[in-house]
């Protein structure tokens, strides 16, 4: 079941760029899968903040991220022990998860509910492709002014 929410906010009307990304876990969903695009662009998850819900009983809340690593392999690992009467909520800085990734809730009940941005990264293929065709057109054109 994925029990994530996006909300797009469109730079322009064809792709969104930046996505606000959120989802619950608890005793319903232990996981929530974030997956590729299917656009063949990069995505990042940027995991903005984790917290507990206000009914969440005061035991200890492990949530761990599963991706595929430099191996191919698939190992959790936690990123975060949370516990209401210690610290119920955390921001956490600079961590940013390539797609497609799976976060889960390893230890106790929940709900723990987690919220950051899904971002959509510039295609430079397009930049590349021009400068491209511009460095043949100018080879072609140094080969005609030689031969001629």
């Amino acid at each position: 079941m994925d029990t994530s929410l996006p909300f797009s906010r469109l730079l322009s009307e064809e792709r969104p760029v930046a996505e606000l990304w959120g989802c619950q876990l608890g005793t319903g969903a232990r996981s929530c899968m974030v997956k590729e695009g299917d656009d063949f662009l990069e995505h990042l998850v940027l995991l903005r903040t984790i917290c507990l819900g206000t009914d969440t009983r005061n035991e200890l809340h492990v949530v761990a991220v599963d991706s595929e690593n430099a191996s191919g392999e698939h190992r959790p690992v936690p990123i975060v022990a949370l516990r209401n009467s210690v610290l119920p909520m955390i921001s956490p800085k600079a961590l940013e998860l390539v797609p497609p990734v799976t976060v889960m809730l390893q230890c106790g009940a929940g709900p723990v509910y987690l919220s950051g941005q899904c971002i959509t990264l510039e295609d430079d293929a397009s930049c590349s492709e021009a400068e491209e065709e511009e460095f043949l057109e100018e080879v072609l054109r140094e080969r005609a002014t030689t031969l001629g």
